[in-house]
């Protein structure tokens, strides 16, 4: 994968990465979290790489869940930021895909692409 980066934290046995993702015409950059061989986004980082308003995201996420296509419990998970006084909310690359597919967005084509081997990355790190 020519667009990425990995920085892992040596202390743990990269369980945690976080990998940048560039878009193929350059004008995307996401830092991705990688937890436990999945990624996670936040919704304005989802927002982001689709090119969509955070309130179109988030009404596709709570119609994802509502519908019954995933579960919320096994696809969210919470990240404590430092100097926040709640955790984010990040979504794995289930929902990234679902909500993609919802929006039809080409990027969001690419971003899957990209993020399907990355599950392998962290047995090379």
């Amino acid at each position: 994968m020519e667009n990425q980066v990995i920085l892992s934290n040596d202390n743990q046995q990269s369980e945690k990465s976080v990998i940048i993702y560039r878009s193929k015409d350059g004008t995307i950059q996401l830092e991705v979290q990688l937890v436990d061989d999945t990624v996670w986004l936040t919704q304005a980082q989802i927002a982001e790489l689709f090119q969509k308003d955070i309130s179109v995201i988030s009404r596709h996420i709570k119609n994802i869940y509502n519908e019954g296509e995933l579960e919320e419990e096994s696809n969210l998970h919470f990240l404590q930021i430092p100097f926040s006084d709640k955790p984010s909310r990040l979504y794995d690359l289930d929902v990234i895909i679902a909500v993609g597919y919802r929006v039809k967005s080409r990027r969001g084509t690419d971003f899957r692409k990209w993020a399907r081997p990355s599950k392998s990355l962290t047995a090379s790190a």
